[in-house]
């Protein structure tokens, strides 16, 4: 199903083009189309930073024909990857008024390049901790943007978050997912993996989630963020009664369409609807990948939810995406480019918040396991199906900015666990003791 893109996103320029393709729109990115305001000791500050950051990585910056960078540049011109600035001018101006938001918007402006994107980000996500001199992070404040109150996951925020990202289009999704249609990561048998392997290691994935939760034949499960319905279909085919529920309209009603098709409708029933609206007791309760787009400010609302719905010796599952939790307290507050462009509302949480947010809602931990090079594999396939089907998403009305957007969010997330500076894991959890506040 095809729906129309937001406003911000209908198509002027076709293709995937270079920095001197048709300008920007101002209506629909205005942040890329103009250039901040940024001091000339801002703009030279965020040259130093940089030029200080190349010299901590492997990395070279190429400006026409000459090349800087922390490591010189061989003589045959491989080795090393290499940043090209189409436009240093005003790439250091953008990181100079808004920080990383900034470089992710100078890409996305055609205003600086790679031979290698996901080696330039790796790089760089490897030396995150020592890329700025230690004197200077004590002006991070001065960088970096609150999150803004609109990107709160209320009731009525959470929604209006979903939507912005996984209400784009159906049709945009299944040009470069699998068939499964499943926007997680994928378990492999093996790495590095191929094209071919992506929809049996996703329904690996599934089934491993799906046995830490114990499911099977006559199991209530309650799965918390719906996709495209893969996992209901899959728990439904062992003999489970499903609810599952999400706030994306465009997901919820292509997974009753595939739900249908399948013949399982007695079986699964699909509610838009909020996880805090929930109401019941299931044997397992089941989430992908939705811990994410939580918020810090509702983890307690949400493992309390958890623990409320899960009947005796029942089993939680869930799979989220973690990062350190110092990381993750020094962007708690942060707005970044993927929370303006991408995830809006989102925080990404650490092992230790997990833990304590599910102890303190009555829930422990019994298996933990990661797979952050398996989703760096994931991603790869993504986008590289992505870039080979530019030309069908510019066709469903997405432009030379969106093309540049996605590709450097997908590249971004992938260098992320590529450089461990993410993981993904796979959690089970149990009720350790009654519901927090009931009685005894």
């Amino acid at each position: 199903m095809t729906i129309s893109p937001p406003p911000i996103l209908t198509a002027y320029a076709s293709g995937h083009e270079s920095a001197d393709a048709a300008p920007v729109d101002p209506a629909r990115w205005p942040d890329v189309a103009r250039l901040p305001r940024s001091t000339a000791l801002r703009t030279a500050i965020a040259r130093r930073i940089v030029e200080h950051a190349l010299s901590k990585t492997p990395l070279r910056i190429r400006h026409g024909a000459r090349h800087h960078g922390g490591i010189p540049a061989p003589a045959d011109g491989g080795g090393h990857p290499t940043l090209v600035l189409h436009d240093p001018a005003a790439f250091h101006r953008r990181i100079g008024a808004d920080g990383l938001i900034g470089f992710g918007e100078s890409y996305m402006a055609g205003e600086w390049d790679a031979d290698d994107l996901v080696a330039v980000l790796t790089a760089l996500a490897s030396h995150a901790d020592d890329l700025v001199p230690a004197p200077l992070r004590r002006l991070r404040g001065a960088w970096v943007h609150r999150r803004p109150a609109d990107d709160r996951n209320s009731l009525e925020g959470a929604g209006d978050n979903v939507r912005r990202h996984y209400d784009l289009s159906n049709d945009l999704f299944a040009l470069f997912l699998d068939p499964s249609l499943t926007y997680s990561s994928a378990v492999f048998t093996e790495l590095p993996a191929t094209q071919g392997d992506l929809t049996a290691a996703q329904h690996r994935k599934i089934d491993r989630l799906l046995d830490l939760a114990r499911v099977g034949p006559g199991t209530r499960l309650l799965e918390i963020g719906t996709g495209w319905g893969e996992l209901a279909l899959r728990a439904a085919a062992r003999g489970a009664e499903v609810l599952t529920v999400t706030l994306s309209a465009e997901q919820r009603d292509l997974a009753v369409r595939r739900i249908a098709a399948a013949g399982l409708s007695d079986r699964v029933t699909v509610e838009l609807r909020d996880y805090r609206q929930v109401h019941g007791h299931f044997d397992a309760v089941v989430s992908v990948e939705m811990i994410e787009a939580v918020g810090a400010e509702y983890w307690p609302v949400f493992f309390a939810a958890l623990r409320r719905l899960l009947a005796p010796g029942g089993s939680v599952a869930l799979q989220g995406i973690t990062m350190r939790h110092e990381s993750m307290l020094n962007t708690a507050r942060t707005h970044t480019w993927i929370s303006k462009y991408v995830f809006p509302g989102g925080l990404i949480p650490s092992r230790e918040a997990i833990a304590g947010e599910s102890a303190a809602a009555g829930l422990r931990i019994t298996d933990d396991t990661g797979y952050g090079d398996h989703y760096a594999e994931t991603l790869k396939l993504w986008r590289e199906d992505f870039l080979r089907q530019a030309e069908a998403v510019t066709a469903l009305g997405f432009d030379r900015v969106f093309l540049r957007m996605w590709e450097l969010y997908l590249a971004y997330s992938e260098a992320g666990f590529r450089s461990r500076y993410l993981d993904v894991r796979q959690l089970r959890l149990v009720a350790d003791g009654p519901v927090p506040g009931s009685p005894r």
